[in-house]
């Protein structure tokens, strides 16, 4: 499939690079020309140079022989034109990344249906509800919602004494169907390495891992790892981003106690008009004594959301020395993510990640229904709707040649939700979310195609 991407900062360039690894035709429009020679240089790609906007740059990039358009500049504007344009020249499908609520809002002149663009993306809307969902459970490091919210996705790291530390995967299976329960490991990371586990895999103390399990079973996770129940009651934002008042809108909905400390007066004059029931401070979240003066340590949660990865990441790291337990930082740059955990910081969100998250969704092959890439791997969690033709319909699972690098995590029969077993059939209408590694996903969406 011929996709053009609009934009190689960081969220065109990773979504690029993941397409162009799965061998998709991918064409790259971006109007600086050094960051156009950076990305012909590390990617398997075409690149334009010029204004994707422009109706003669589309048609050099041969917008008309592809199937979709993904516009994934910083800005709105030209990715509303964009996407206009290439529907205009006959493009099938058309995705933008748009920022500004006005602009996708129901009845506005400018909205997704008036524009006839097939999926708006907001990052910032997207990346706080990642966050929210982190907050409210502090033991883990990644959260995903599939199945309409049945069932979760989760990271978190293994506390040495904890009760699966040392346990054979087998053996735990075992006690979790005896007791009715329906986690699945869905990777392990160790090491610094990532590995689909099989039976005979052992979970380890400090081991990064990854679960599915419904959501109503969810706050049964924690305590298998080693970590106490948890009620969310108090958070502190440092940073008036969008994502931040987006955050402190969630949160004041959920009747949590929120304080936001912004240094930007003006700022914090708009954020107290939209946030009644918060405390917005004109103050400076990288100031130590401040925190402390303000009561960092009795928060249950803390999140740096300025617009700044270095402010984030200072700010984080001196709520964390002044006591706060439960720390999540904003990152934009995808090399920083990695450096998140190794300073002792709890977790971290990326609007960009979450971004790349809903666009993928619609370029995947087969019927993909909700994908997820995680911060600390490079393994996606998709879900697929299994149909009629698709080649792993009527198949028992042993039989069905799966990849190595891959593990299928549930199955869901209409409200119910199954553990996958190698006997288990899969039939036409089944829901089934896939754990899988990079290399896998193409062998992986033609099972489902």
């Amino acid at each position: 499939m011929r996709v053009v991407v609009l934009g190689a900062g960081e969220v065109g360039f990773h979504l690029a690079e993941r397409l162009s690894r799965e061998n998709q035709d991918v064409v790259i429009i971006e109007s600086d020309p050094e960051r156009a020679d950076f990305a012909s240089q590390q990617l398997d790609v075409l690149t334009v140079v010029g204004n994707g906007a422009s109706l003669a740059i589309l048609e050099k990039a041969r917008v008309k022989d592809a199937q979709m358009l993904l516009a994934v500049t910083s800005r709105d504007e030209v990715n509303l034109i964009a996407c206009l344009a290439a529907k205009r020249l006959g493009v099938q499908y058309t995705v933008a990344r748009i920022s500004n609520p006005e602009y996708y809002s129901r009845g506005s002149v400018l909205s997704r249906e008036q524009m006839g663009i097939d999926l708006m993306v907001n990052p910032e809307r997207e990346c706080a509800r990642e966050t929210f969902q982190l907050l409210k459970t502090p033991a883990f490091t990644d959260v995903a919602d599939f199945a309409d919210g049945r069932v979760q996705l989760i990271g978190l790291k293994v506390k040495e004494g904890a009760p699966v530390a040392g346990r054979r995967i087998a053996d735990l299976r075992a006690e979790e169907i005896a007791r009715g329960y329906h986690y699945v490991t869905a990777a392990i990371r160790r090491n610094g390495e990532t590995q689909v586990p099989t039976a005979e895999s052992t979970i380890e103390a400090d081991d990064q891992i990854y679960l599915l399990a419904p959501t109503s079973e969810i706050p049964d996770v924690p305590p298998l790892a080693g970590y106490d129940r948890f009620q969310l009651k108090r958070v502190m934002i440092a940073g008036g981003s969008d994502e931040g008042l987006f955050l402190a809108e969630l949160l004041e909905d959920n009747g949590i106690e929120c304080t936001i400390l912004d240094r930007d007066r003006r700022r914090g004059v708009e954020l107290a008009e939209r946030l009644p029931r918060s405390l917005v401070l004109h103050a400076d979240a990288t100031d130590l004594e401040l925190l402390e003066m303000e009561g960092v340590s009795g928060v249950d949660g803390f999140v740096a959301a300025t617009g700044n990865d270095e402010t984030n990441l200072l700010s984080s790291l001196l709520a964390k020395s002044a006591g706060a337990d439960n720390v999540v930082s904003l990152i934009h740059k995808f090399e920083y993510m990695q450096l998140v955990p190794r300073v002792g910081i709890d977790a971290s969100v990326s609007p960009r990640i979450s971004a790349v998250n809903a666009i993928l969704r619609y370029v995947r092959r087969g019927r993909v229904m909700t994908i997820a890439n995680l911060t600390g791997i490079d393994a996606e969690a998709i879900e697929f709707a299994v149909h009629d033709k698709s080649r792993i319909a009527h198949q028992a699972l042993r039989d069905a040649h799966f990849p190595a690098q891959g593990v299928v995590g549930t199955i869901l029969r209409g409200d119910e939700i199954i553990l996958p077993r190698g006997q288990d059939v899969l039939l036409p209408g089944d829901d089934v979310i896939v754990f899988a590694m990079p290399d896998a996903i193409p062998d992986v969406e033609k099972l489902f195609a």
